[in-house]
């Protein structure tokens, strides 16, 4: 069974990782302090919510029905292009109105483990997990 998630995760784990190294390295002298930290933080949050799908991926093979784990990888996609994909923007770019979509993308992160947490909360039945 093919697992968009997973594919989806390790992606995001690459990007991540290729991301952090190029802030390491080759935005050290570029940005400003300041500028940095916030780029990392992007690096950050797209490391973990990378995790997170692979996560998802792998309690989708067990629940491969649930639309709960459905839109929480979905929106755990979404949550890393809004978030970390703002914060990029607005560092190497300098331009500051990118910010304004920072907080959707930590919504959808929110709203992805909000899922999540629902879903393990719900029993089996009938074979089928909601």
């Amino acid at each position: 069974m093919r697992s968009n998630f997973l594919f989806f995760g390790a992606l995001a784990a690459f990007i991540g990782v290729a991301m952090g190294a190029f802030g390491a390295h080759g935005l050290k002298g570029v940005l400003s302090t300041e500028q940095l930290a916030v780029y990392q933080t992007g690096v950050n949050y797209q490391i973990w919510h990378a995790l997170g799908l692979c996560g998802i991926a792998q309690i989708h093979r067990q629940a491969p029905h649930s639309r709960l784990l459905q839109w929480a990888g979905w929106l755990m996609f979404l949550g890393i292009v809004l978030f970390s994909g703002s914060l990029y923007f607005m560092t190497m770019l300098e331009v500051k109105w990118f910010g304004m979509i920072t907080p959707f993308g930590g919504l959808s992160f929110l709203t992805a483990w909000l899922l999540i947490a629902v879903f393990a909360t719900r029993k089996q039945s009938s074979g089928r997990y909601s």
